[in-house]
Parts: structure tokens; sequence; C-alpha cells
């Protein structure tokens, strides 16, 4: 693909569970430091926003080489906002500048693992698919998950996959949740980036890690150290 590119990078300011998660220190830099680095390091991309509306994260992604033409709307900061309104929002505020993308990349802020290599192997894929997901395989087979009856006793979820062999179970994915790459057309058209035509990009499971309370980010600090060798 040779057409504009768009990278946006999402960081509210309402965390919740993480103070200030978006801009907290990840092992010595703001967190959001990470993707607006990944994004520059792709070299593909012809603007790279962050979608905010917090003054103290707009002023750190300026610092940091990114832009900030406009602020979130009320709606698109709200807790029931979904990624796919964020991207809508961005999109036609662009539009109205007179700046049309053909294909962007929704980068979260919590993505240290993430790197520029990354991003150009999902945008690549779009020259033959409407949409690119970073997947990482389950690291247990869900087809063997227990539950948690209401009476306190184990039930499996699944019954009939009691006596299969891991080994022998197909293969569950799960969003990476770090970055979605779209062509803008199918997305206008179809209001989200799980469109028909997606393609995975697999991930190893050391460039992958959750990070949604501070259990979750003394462990990645641990792993991107150990990825990083430092």
């Amino acid at each position: 693909m040779n057409n504009k590119k768009l990278a946006i990078i999402t960081a509210r300011g309402g965390s919740k569970r993480i103070p200030k998660k978006n801009i907290k220190e990840f092992c010595g830099k703001p967190i959001l430091y990470y993707s607006i680095e990944a994004a520059r390091d792709a070299g593909i991309f012809d603007e790279i926003m962050v979608s905010t509306d917090d003054k103290e994260i707009a002023g750190l992604a300026k610092k940091a080489g990114a832009s900030v033409p406009f602020f979130r709307s009320r709606e698109t900061a709200g807790d029931y906002a979904s990624t796919d309104d964020v991207i809508m929002e961005v999109l036609k505020a662009y539009e109205a500048l007179g700046q049309i993308f053909d294909a962007f990349c929704c980068i979260y802020p919590t993505a240290p693992f993430l790197n520029g290599t990354r991003l150009r192997e999902a945008m690549m894929l779009l020259e033959k698919a409407d949409s690119v997901m970073p997947v990482v395989p389950f690291s247990y087979p869900p087809q063997r998950g227990l539950i948690i009856r209401e009476e306190g006793f184990l039930a499996r979820q699944f019954p009939a996959y009691s006596a299969t062999r891991s080994q022998d179970l197909p293969k569950i994915y799960h969003d990476c949740g770090q970055f979605y790459a779209c062509r803008t057309e199918p997305f206008l058209q179809a209001g989200t980036t799980d469109v028909e035509k997606l393609l995975p990009l697999v991930l190893t499971e050391m460039e992958v890690q959750d990070i949604d309370t501070p259990q979750d980010w003394a462990l990645a600090e641990i792993k991107y150290k150990l990825s990083k060798n430092l």
C-alpha cells in the first residue's frame, strides 16, 4: 500500500484501577512513550496522533513527537465509549479538517512490548485484508476449562472435551490488546475493525502482557527487562 496512513494512539485520562495509567513511568519513562516510539520506528505513518481528553497527556504526547490536533469529546472520553467509537470520531474530525487517510492503526497507550517491525507487518497485511488483529494462543486450551457453580463445586465448562488430549484440540487465540490495523473504507462501512476480511498477526507470549492491575504492571516490567536483557 502506498496510500496515506494514520497512527491513532488512544490515551484518555480517566484510569481508575491504575491512576494515570497511560503516563505512569514504566521502566524509566512514561508508558505512553513506547507506543509513540513504536509508531515512529515503523516509519510508515503520515501522521501519528494521540486521542486524549487530558492536557497532561497531550503535553507528554507532543513532547514525544506525536500530534494532538484536537481533544476527545465528552462522549468518547467516558467509561462506556468503545475503541471503535474513538476511531470513528478521529477519522471524522480529520475529514472535517480536509485530511483523508486510506488506512490506520489504532494503538493502545499501554503496549511497551510493541515495536515498529510488528506495526509494519500488520500494515503490509492490509494489502490482502481489510483489517489485522494481533493475537496470541491461549496458554491452556479453553475447551478444558472449569467453572465454579453457585453451590461452590467445580464443573467442566465443556464436558465433551474432558477426555480429549490437549494436543488434539484446535488452538484458540485471543486478542493481544495492543493495536488494530484497518483500511478506512471498510471500517467506515462496518463501524468496527472486526470486519469480515480480518487477518491475524500471531505474536509470542514474550510480546504480550495484560496491564490492568498494579500486579500486572509489576509483572510487565519484569517481563520487559527480561526481554531486553536489562
